[in-house]
């Protein structure tokens, strides 16, 4: 494998894990209304699979470089503003004589708050931003190595940030506690990442011998656009 400054060029591998990270985004903002309880802490249920997209990121930003990795972050933004959009039409919409009952239950589960999608939003961006600026700088730090504190060490900041922006916007001033929900959220997401460990490892280790290169960022510009 060869370092290089620009990255591959578009495969069906990089279009698989992007899809793969948009699915993850999408669904987890989906089913993160629902509340479960584990180990007597209260956790959304986006929980099972959103500590997934910083996998995915690590992934894009180590085998395809910050500059790739960027644009799938704000494509995920994109698709999930869609996503979002086509749900609110769906429930201005009037309902059908026989579901009306049901149009309760749809605001219930799929309409979403201003103040939850802004909080969504603006966590989001700057945790999954983050997590690929510290991995690409880290990368070049350590020469490539120690990819495994490369990931936990860049999902320490950017889920950390995720996390206080999330709570914090979204549940000031309305929910008990707020801190222990931001650390008990932060340490889940975390400990997700360290158990997966391996499973990076295999994924990049496949991804940089199919792709044929392993990329650093060097001279690259890690501004959000």
């Amino acid at each position: 494998m060869v370092p290089v400054s620009s990255g591959p060029g578009i495969s069906i591998r990089f279009v698989l894990v992007s899809a793969l990270f948009i699915s993850i985004l999408v669904s987890a903002n989906i089913v993160a209304v629902k509340l479960i309880s584990a180990f007597g802490e209260v956790l959304p249920a986006a929980i099972i699979v959103f500590p997934l997209s910083y996998l995915l990121g690590d992934i894009l930003t180590e085998v395809y470089g910050f500059k790739r990795a960027r644009t799938v972050i704000w494509l995920g933004f994109l698709c999930n503003v869609i996503v979002v959009a086509v749900i609110w039409i769906a429930g201005t919409l009037p309902s059908a004589s026989f579901w009306a009952e049901n149009n309760e239950a749809y605001q219930t589960i799929l309409g979403y708050a201003p103040r939850l999608l802004i909080a969504s939003f603006v966590a989001y961006l700057a945790g999954e931003l983050a997590n690929s600026v510290i991995l690409s700088r880290m990368k070049i730090a350590t020469k490539g190595r120690f990819l495994w504190a490369r990931t936990i060490g860049s999902t320490i900041v950017g889920q950390g940030l995720d996390s206080v922006l999330f709570i914090s916007v979204a549940f000031a001033g309305e929910v008990p506690e707020l801190w222990r929900l931001i650390w008990v959220q932060w340490l889940v997401k975390v400990s997700y990442e360290v158990l997966a460990t391996p499973i990076t490892y295999c994924a990049v280790g496949y991804l940089k011998r199919a792709e044929g290169t392993d990329h650093f960022d060097h001279g690259v510009r890690f501004g959000p656009f």
